[in-house]
């Protein structure tokens, strides 16, 4: 079935269901243009296809999407030509799996980051293997949590959300269960099964029912009202605050550490962000992360956060500004405003 996407992404017909595949294995199935353009052309067929009763969504490899692709990004915006439209048709893709009106079954084994969460779970099924990784990772890079994390993390219990977006932590499959983020846990050597079972019946819930494997949370309880007590702060430096306040305590002084090393401008940004999303629909939140994103593209961080990461491999990033408090209300602001005639259509 070719809707577009060369050897990067493969699309199949099996029995009841429609079958994405990520297929850049030796790039962690980085998410790219031509990739999310073509899924979007093959889930808008499959949603009109009355022969397609579920869509599952999975990548080669050993991950299923480590992200979006963020070297290509880096080396566009460089050159003066920022990859908006890439952005804006990747938010699109978001907001559409969203409201998407069939089952969507995304099969996470291995990791999954920023690109990779915003084609998996805005889906019904979210659905872990023992190798599943989570993170948003984008603070610790200049940018920003964005693919619909507005409209996601908000929503986890205990302010474990506004903490993956501010440390950028990775979570395994127990952590996602407890929190909300997945819906199912399965074992790595199911799922070849679970494919083949939905593809027959096109019955996500009676297939994963009979598969599920419930997982341990990883984090214990003392970590988890240590979270919900610090990050649920009314603003970033009452936050942070409250984190130096707590003194010798080993999670509080770690999370402290691991947050001062990420950009202050997106702290701040990635703060106001997920506090916003708590009250917004999601089609508003890929809006706003398209205000953010325009300027992200247009700033420093991102730039030298790519560079330090990927570039200069393990270098120390030298944000600007380079503190928190440096970063005014005005700046933060700034980065909300309206588009004008530049909004994200959806």
């Amino acid at each position: 079935m070719d809707f577009g996407g060369g050897d990067e992404i493969r699309f199949e017909r099996l029995g009841r269901a429609g079958v994405v595949t990520l297929t850049r294995p030796q790039a962690l199935n980085a998410v790219t243009h031509r990739m999310v353009k073509a899924m979007d052309k093959a889930l808008r067929s499959w949603e009109r296809d009355d022969g397609v009763d579920v869509v599952v969504v999975k990548g080669e490899g050993r991950a299923f999407s480590a992200g979006g692709d963020i070297l290509h990004i880096y080396e566009a915006g460089r050159a003066g030509k920022p990859p908006v439209e890439f952005f804006a048709d990747e938010y699109r893709l978001n907001a559409y799996i969203a409201r998407f009106k069939k089952p969507y079954v995304a099969l996470i084994d291995g990791i999954v980051m920023g690109g990779g969460v915003g084609i998996s779970f805005h889906g019904s099924h979210r659905v872990m293997t023992e190798n599943a990784q989570f993170a948003m990772p984008e603070v610790g890079i200049g940018f920003f949590p964005d693919v619909g994390a507005s409209h996601l993390l908000p929503d986890l219990g205990g302010s474990f959300g506004m903490y993956l977006a501010l440390t950028g932590n990775r979570i395994r499959h127990g952590d996602a269960l407890w929190s909300g983020l997945a819906t199912h846990t399965i074992k790595a050597e199911d799922q070849a099964s679970v494919l083949d079972r939905l593809a027959l019946t096109g019955d996500p819930e009676s297939v994963l029912r009979g598969f599920f494997v419930p997982a341990k949370r990883e984090t214990d309880r003392p970590i988890l009202e240590a979270i919900a007590r610090h990050f649920a702060q009314p603003s970033l430096p009452d936050l942070i605050d409250s984190l130096d306040r707590a003194g010798k305590d080993e999670f509080a002084a770690g999370t402290l550490a691991t947050i001062r090393m990420r950009s202050p401008t997106s702290l701040r940004v990635a703060w106001r962000q997920i506090s916003a999303g708590q009250t917004l629909s999601m089609d508003d939140c890929m809006r706003m992360e398209f205000r953010i994103l325009n300027r992200m593209l247009a700033g420093h961080d991102f730039y030298e956060g790519i560079r330090a990461a990927i570039i200069d491999k393990g270098s120390k990033p030298q944000w600007r500004p380079a503190k928190i408090d440096a970063v005014s209300e005005a700046d933060v602001g700034a980065y909300f405003s309206p588009l004008g005639d530049r909004e994200l259509e959806l």
